[in-house]
């Protein structure tokens, strides 16, 4: 029974025992796990993490790759120089004194990689699938007036739905973040009550800023960005600015010169979601179940939007 006194979220989680916690979006989404994975831990969890990468992983060693489309990333696994999100986090668990194997999976469609993750859950005994998402653009359903960057994340949500998991969740972390890519948040906020009336939605959870994996995430992002600086997160960038109780127009990286921020607390709360539910409501999420590459993802997605109706827009009344 749902209760005030135990976050929704720890509650799915509590019968697991090992947990993944993957990004569903590339880039630096697994950023996003680290309070989880800290509280999990913490309390006697074993967490494993991993992401939908960027990297141009094609390039690394065949001593990297634990499976096929599974790559095990290590602090000193030999690979680009200029961004490795995935390396940096790995440097960053191990200097922490905490495991620090960080599983990577290439961009490809919604096939192979749920054959990626059902090796990690056969391989490492996992019973729960945390997808984050840095962002909420993994809420969209497909009839809003802009998807923000969809390919990825629905490719991960599509993969993720069809494992025989016991746990299998969705968490978001940086509302507001993707309207600078045509989210309109309102309708963000329907979704979520949507969800709600369906009894997949687990609640919000905020990060206090003085707690330890307040701290630990911000400095985790710090080292990121100080790894990658030609490309640092920006997503992140404001996060953590969040998190320390930064607001307004905030600016973390040059990368953002030039735009107008909008750094507020509730980019520092998990919003999350069971994810077979969230995937039930999903408007196309079936057109994208045999494809084998990314192209293919995106090309159904944008088939999609041409023969749907789009949900006319609303700003904030308030």
């Amino acid at each position: 029974m749902p209760s005030l006194a135990v976050p929704p979220l720890f509650a799915a989680l509590e019968p697991a025992r090992t947990v993944l916690i993957a990004g569903a979006g590339g880039g630096f989404d697994v950023y996003a796990a680290i309070p989880l994975a800290v509280a999990l831990r913490d309390a006697g969890r074993t967490v494993h993490l991993a992401n939908l990468s960027f990297t141009p992983l094609e390039t690394l060693d065949l001593d990297a790759w634990a499976a096929q489309d599974v790559a095990a990333v290590a602090p000193d696994t030999a690979g680009p120089d200029d961004y490795f999100p995935e390396r940096a986090l790995a440097r960053w668990l191990a200097a922490n004194d905490q495991p620090c194997t960080v599983y990577a999976f290439p961009r490809v469609g919604v096939k192979p990689l749920r054959d990626a993750y059902r090796h990690l859950v056969d391989e490492l005994g996992v019973d729960a699938v945390v997808l984050v998402d840095g962002g909420t653009d993994i809420l969209m359903r497909g009839d809003e007036a802009g998807l923000g960057t969809p390919v990825e994340d629905m490719t991960s949500l599509a993969a993720v739905a069809g494992l025989d998991v016991p746990v299998k969740l969705v968490t978001c972390l940086g509302f507001g973040i993707d309207a600078y890519h045509g989210v309109n948040h309102t309708q963000v906020l329907e979704n979520i009550a949507a969800l709600d009336r369906d009894g997949a939605y687990l609640g919000a959870l905020s990060i206090p800023g003085a707690s330890r994996e307040a701290r630990l995430y911000r400095d985790a992002v710090a080292y990121g960005q100080a790894a990658t600086p030609l490309r640092p997160s920006i997503v992140h960038g404001q996060i953590a600015a969040a998190i320390r109780g930064a607001d307004g127009d905030v600016h973390v990286t040059r990368r953002t010169r030039g735009s107008t921020l909008f750094v507020n607390p509730l980019m520092a709360i998990y919003f999350s979601f069971y994810l077979d539910g969230l995937a039930r409501r999903s408007l196309y999420l079936d057109r994208l179940e045999h494809t084998v590459g990314i192209r293919q993802v995106a090309s159904r997605i944008d088939e999609f939007r041409e023969e749907v109706e789009r949900r006319t827009p609303r700003a904030f009344p308030h």
